[in-house]
């Protein structure tokens, strides 16, 4: 496995790093694991580039300080404040059609076990009008990780978020990104490492979180 920590200089070259690791992974046929802290962003989903009040959701973001980005997976907007860790595990496939399920039950069993080990119990699920609503969440006093998946001919990628000390402010863009959209969004199920009674700094939890997705032989690369 290929493990790449760091980020790069802007949040474009920062995606092209991950989008190297997925064409590398599809050519080597070797899994790859990057976990970081991405720039200070609001990156929308797609079904948010087709609302009527995508615009003024940009807008809303970018006058808060924070660029913004379109990804291909996963539902509507989240955000990313530099203290926030991301993940994303590329794996080799034989054909999209099978194990999306196992993956995510994977995915969300290491990630479980990972904050249990930081001290932190966790439940499958979320708050009602959380971010980025979906099944394969996370939450402990609110919701700490969202997990999301895109699925290639060759490679599926397994990513998400992690909520580390940084639930205010994560709370302060999205309201009023998620009005400016027309989504329902409660601010108080935003949840946090810290929230759950934890202090943990973010790049504790990335390594935590890197050791408990790992394969027991990699490599480590850096940005």
């Amino acid at each position: 496995m290929r493990v790449h920590r760091g980020r790069a200089e802007t949040p474009a070259a920062d995606r092209d790093v991950t989008e190297e690791l997925v064409t590398t992974a599809a050519e080597s046929r070797e899994p790859a694991l990057r976990v970081w802290q991405p720039h200070r962003r609001v990156a929308f989903g797609r079904r948010d580039t087709t609302r009527e009040g995508y615009e003024r959701a940009r807008t809303v973001a970018l006058d808060r300080g924070y660029a913004v980005s379109e990804r291909r997976v996963g539902g509507h907007a989240v955000a990313f404040t530099g203290d926030t860790v991301a993940f994303v595990h590329i794996v080799p496939i034989d054909g999209p059609r099978t194990g999306m399920q196992t993956r995510y039950d994977k995915t969300v069993s290491a990630l479980s076990s990972a904050l249990a080990e930081l001290g932190v119990p966790t439940v499958v699920g979320e708050p009602d009008n959380a971010f980025c609503p979906g099944t394969q969440s996370l939450s402990a006093d609110g919701k700490i990780v969202g997990v999301a998946q895109r699925v290639r001919q060759e490679v599926a990628s397994v990513a998400g978020i992690v909520i580390v000390r940084d639930a205010p402010a994560v709370r302060a863009v999205l309201e009023p990104v998620y009005d400016a959209l027309g989504l329902p969004f409660d601010p108080e199920s935003v949840g946090s490492v810290a929230d759950a009674g934890e202090t943990a700094r973010p790049e504790t939890v990335a390594r935590t979180i890197e050791a408990a997705l790992a394969d027991e032989d990699y490599t480590v690369t850096r940005v």
